[in-house]
């Protein structure tokens, strides 16, 4: 086996020699164990999975939450003749019909999908028809609360590993502290001995942080940034609107500058990133929404204009620069009037102790089962969609629900035959089912529409038997299928006898998000330890991860100069009468989306909220007029106390 792993290292990947820990990883899964592999960013992890998947038998599934990695992976892979495929929403139906085919066939050895595609019951029926000899999961510390990045939907991939019978697993990782570390193999049933970590210290990185004042900070990034040697740049910024002044600002001095945020249309987005990939000199001012997949091996300076969100999220961005081993600069203008936008963010994901009470007790009020939508929760109780899955997930982790299942509420199809040809091609027994079944839809000018629940009450059938009929002639070619409408179904794991405490489930909730609250605050001082450390930045960086240097690493700001200037903060500003009468007018036209204080104390922070937004309130000029002021200072002018 090893010297099958050799040689497609050279034949397929083009390298000679592994890089630190690859082998590690690849022995251990071929071998029929699980690995944790935490490699510092462009450390080579993708190659840990992709190459044993071609020695295994079997499919590899390869979670991702980075449509871009995923695409530039697949493109890569199928240059060199993998066969390799990826299932996001942007795949034409034809495409994805023919990699369901590849997949039955077992011609596929590589899949890659976003975690969200394991909530699509059509294709975890695939998936239990299909060995898959190897899981990996990538940026695997969205598993653990404790981590910068948690998905809830995370916490569902141990268990559905366990389901799917899957031959091993491989978590992945570049930011992981040693307690997401032990969160993450405690999920996936690793031995510690199988973690293979090959430390976070990129010597080609040269930190420097250079403490400001807002008011500097404009004239600093010019300065740098004409100073420092050319090549591709990525300055990041914290807000959207910061991204376009500082943008357009660059442009005024000669500089090639674009914006980059998640509020572009997709093409212009699009545009701006295949740009950037190409060029050589080109300077990007983006949010954290730019990056995450991106593997540009030349990028020469990465610029963060404002404080990063964590440590963890600093030390993935300058880990896009200097990807092919060349010296790349790491420039943090570290001001700390950034401190309040920041802190404002940890309380966009608060629900208000009134929506918990009424979400709690409307989950509670269900029956012994039932099923939820979480759009139409995060509607109508105004709590962010990952807010509703965090808060079923805890309520499955506490014992409260059993997760029966995610389901789509409905179907639209249209045949490719007549149904009386489909019908004809089986048995009495399987053609009366199926005759029956087209009859249960409702017909439209090209779609049917089918209700499976609907359908499953009618035949006295089970709802699987419905779903599977529609997916096997889906794979036939014999129809086209859409899903719309994804529910979660849920059961009462306590009996009627022995119901939830709703007051309870309610103090644990709150007291959770206060936690998440205080953990994100306490990042946010992490990271002004960061920029007020006056010894080698270097050491403190990895010391967060757990990792010790030796010795000082000589090259860093702290490292070069004799002493650290304080971090800046400019005196805190006072709200203005002006500002009290948009407060007041906004309390006065009873907008039903800011009708609690914390509703209108978001708004006014420029904290977007499902409510809000679905009232367009996010558009109104005076949406984010306070983004400037501290949440607590804000909600106190709204409540007049």
């Amino acid at each position: 086996m090893q010297g099958n792993s050799a040689q497609l290292l050279h034949d397929i990947f083009g390298f000679t020699t592994f890089r630190p820990g690859q082998q590690q990883v690849i022995d251990t899964l071929l071998a029929g164990r699980s690995s944790l592999a935490v490699f510092p960013t462009g450390g080579g992890k993708s190659l840990c999975y992709q190459l044993p998947a071609l020695l295994l038998d079997g499919l590899t599934v390869v979670i991702s939450p980075l449509i871009a990695l995923m695409k530039d992976q697949v493109d890569a892979l199928q240059h060199q003749d993998v066969a390799a495929a990826r299932l996001d929403s942007s795949i034409p139906y034809e495409e994805v019909q023919q990699i369901y085919r590849d997949m039955n066939d077992g011609r596929l050895k590589i899949l890659y999908i976003a975690p969200e595609r394991l909530a699509n019951e059509r294709f975890l029926q695939r998936l239990r028809r299909i060995p898959i000899a190897l899981l990996a999961v990538d940026e695997a510390h969205c598993i653990s609360e404790w981590g910068h990045n948690f998905r809830p939907d995370y916490l569902k991939i141990g268990r559905l590993a366990r389901e799917l019978r899957v031959g091993r697993v491989l978590a992945l990782t570049a930011t992981a502290t040693p307690q997401v570390a032990g969160d993450i193999r405690r999920a996936f049933a690793i031995a510690d001995g199988d973690q293979v970590l090959t430390g976070f210290h990129r010597p080609n990185l040269l930190l420097n942080v250079i403490p400001c004042s807002a008011r500097q900070r404009p004239a600093l990034l010019l300065e740098r940034l004409r100073s420092l040697p050319p090549g591709p740049t990525i300055v990041y910024v914290t807000l959207q609107r910061t991204a376009m002044e500082v943008a357009e600002m660059l442009c005024r001095e000669g500089l090639p500058a674009q914006a980059y945020h998640a509020g572009m249309k997709d093409e212009q987005r699009s545009a701006v990133q295949d740009a950037f990939m190409q060029g050589d000199r080109g300077i990007i001012v983006a949010t954290i929404a730019f990056g995450m997949g991106i593997d540009k091996a030349d990028i020469r300076t990465v610029i963060h204009y404002n404080l990063p969100k964590t440590i963890e999220n600093y030390m993935q961005e300058i880990g896009r620069a200097g990807r092919d081993g060349n010296n790349s600069h790491c420039e943090l203008l570290a001001c700390a009037d950034d401190c309040t936008v920041l802190a404002n963010f940890s309380y966009g994901d608060t629900p208000t102790d009134e929506a918990l009470h009424d979400l709690i007790h409307h989950l509670l009020s269900q029956g012994q089962q039932f099923d939820v939508s979480r759009y139409e929760l995060s509607t109508r109780y105004d709590i962010r969609q990952l807010v509703v899955a965090t808060i079923l997930t805890y309520l499955e982790l506490n014992g409260t629900l059993e997760a029966t299942g995610p389901f789509y509420e409905g179907y639209k199809f249209k045949c490719h035959r007549s149904e009386q040809q489909i019908c004809g091609d089986y048995n009495d027994e399987r053609a009366a089912f199926l005759a029956a079944l087209f009859n249960c839809a409702r017909p439209g000018r090209i779609w049917k529409q089918l209700s499976p629940g609907e359908a499953a009450l009618s035949l006295n059938q089970p709802r699987e038997r419905i779903t599977a009929a529609l997916t096997y002639l889906e794979e036939r070619g014999d129809l086209t299928l859409q899903s719309a409408g994804l529910r979660y179904g849920y059961r009462l794991a306590q009996s009627s006898a022995d119901p939830a405490d709703p007051v309870v489930l309610i103090a644990s909730m709150v007291n959770a998000f206060g936690r998440q609250e205080q953990q994100y605050l306490g990042r946010l001082e992490g990271i002004l330890a960061y920029v007020g450390e006056s010894g080698c930045v270097v050491r403190h960086l990895l010391r967060y991860f757990g990792e010790e240097l030796a010795e000082d690493c000589g090259q860093c700001s702290s490292c070069l100069q004799s002493s650290m200037r304080p971090v800046e903060s400019a005196a805190p500003p006072q709200v203005s009468a002006e500002e009290l009468t948009i407060i007041e007018q906004l309390q006065a036209e009873q907008h039903s989306a800011l009708a609690h204080p914390r509703q209108l104390t978001r708004f006014l922070c420029g904290i977007t909220s499902p409510a809000a937004g679905k009232a367009r309130l996010t558009r109104d000029p005076r949406f984010g007029c306070l983004a400037e002021f501290p949440f607590a200072e804000v909600l106190e002018k709204v409540t007049g106390s």
